[in-house]
């Protein structure tokens, strides 16, 4: 009995002691600066204002400084359930991709089993003369010269009859097979820029060949694996699924209709990847602490392109879907798009396909990320990522 009061007293002295402590803890720990919290319902307010409860929408992830701003869904996954939008929900990224595949082909470079400066013969003997001067670089910074491959699955249609719909989706290889059958490029190697989803494509199946293991097996083992990014992944229909899946839509005479894939959406280097607000910011801590490529190993991916003659690259002076700005500088280096925005340097990248839009931009000098995942087309993400990273700088400046 002595025994067992004694040690009851002891626990309830020690679980006092605690108690007091954690009240001196609370006492001087410092309050949060309530501009952050102004910021964070500031932001949150942006994207209420621009979403629904019970329509498709949107993920959003602002980190400044390491630590989370707002990591938040708004809407729903998709029409059929009313599975609400979370930080753990997989989007298309599309062309947002284009930044891992990018990372592949480096750390192949790194493993001594690519070269910047080979050339498209060297990797596929078959390949036309044309592809005699187009470099693994050109492909990575979009001065390649390849023809759009949509293009060419339109001219082949138009000879041949349908071929390609969102059931029956065209492949890498079969992409590869079109850019085999014209005799020249659209303008010389290093002569010009133009934003290329054939070059990524082929980038794709370059890191298959290089590195022996299929594109989604080497993006999971070297790039995810490492970076903690266990629910992203290379989506390919009938090998793998899409965990916490959200589906895309597109505005139709006022209603959300879904509007998932397309007869592109099959292919992998140019767009392939799933991710989510989770995985995003692990990304982008691997990328800030070079974990993956250290510094200089990573420096290449962020030079400007240049042209052969040493000039500015310049968007094609001709409108087109892949066409940004007409005729204006465009500064890229491997994945990334690189210019300052309202003078703080950022390097960012945008994706957009049938029912996604999505960003990532990331203003290294400020310590500012803003990731902007959408699953309907009426939105504008970058837009948003910009408005979003406004209010942070504009809070880091005061």
């Amino acid at each position: 009995m002595l025994a067992r009061v004694s040690g009851g007293t002891m626990r309830i002295g020690f679980g006092l002691s605690l108690a007091m402590l954690f009240l001196l803890s609370v006492a001087v720990q410092p309050a949060r600066p309530q501009g952050k919290d102004a910021v964070e319902r500031q932001l949150d307010a942006l994207f209420l204002e621009v979403t629904t409860a019970n329509d498709p929408g949107c993920a959003v992830l602002v980190k400044h400084g390491g630590l989370k701003v707002l990591e938040k869904g708004y809407g729903v996954r998709e029409l059929r359930t009313p599975t609400k939008i979370d930080p753990h929900t997989d989007f298309r990224l599309a062309s947002f991709s284009k930044q891992f595949t990018a990372m592949a082909v480096m750390l192949l470079i790194r493993d001594g089993k690519l070269r910047y400066e080979e050339t498209l013969t060297e990797i596929f003997p078959e390949f036309p003369a044309y592809g005699q001067s187009i470099t693994i670089r050109h492909l990575l910074n979009h001065t390649s010269g390849l023809p759009d491959y949509e293009e060419l699955m339109e001219k082949e249609e138009k000879a041949k009859g349908p071929i390609w719909s969102s059931e029956h989706q065209i492949q890498d290889d079969e992409v590869l097979a079109l850019l085999e059958k014209p005799s020249v490029a659209r303008f010389p190697p290093g002569s010009s820029w133009a934003y290329s989803n054939s070059g990524y494509v082929v980038l794709g199946i370059i890191i298959r060949k290089a590195s022996g293991m299929p594109y989604r097996d080497f993006l999971q083992k070297r790039i995810f694996f490492p970076a903690g990014m266990n629910h992203s992944l290379v989506y390919q229909k009938g090998i793998n699924e899409i965990p916490n899946r959200a589906f895309g839509h597109s505005r139709q005479d006022g209603k959300f209709v879904e509007t998932d894939q397309s007869s592109t959406s099959a292919t992998l280097g140019d767009g392939g990847v799933y991710s989510n607000l989770e995985d995003l910011s692990r990304w982008d801590d691997a990328l800030e602490n070079h974990l993956l490529l250290g510094e200089k190993e990573m420096a290449p991916a962020l030079e400007p392109v240049k042209l052969a003659d040493g000039s500015e690259a310049h968007w094609p002076k001709e409108a087109g879907e892949d066409n940004a700005t007409p005729g204006k500088p465009v500064s890229y280096g491997f994945g990334w798009f690189l210019d300052s925005w309202e003078g703080h340097p950022r390097m960012y990248h945008t994706g957009s396909t049938r029912g996604f839009r999505t960003v990532i931009e990331r203003f290294t000098r400020d310590g500012l990320t803003t990731v902007v995942l959408c699953n309907r087309l009426d939105l504008e993400p970058q837009a948003l990522a910009e408005k979003s990273a406004g209010l942070l700088l504009r809070t880091q400046t005061q």
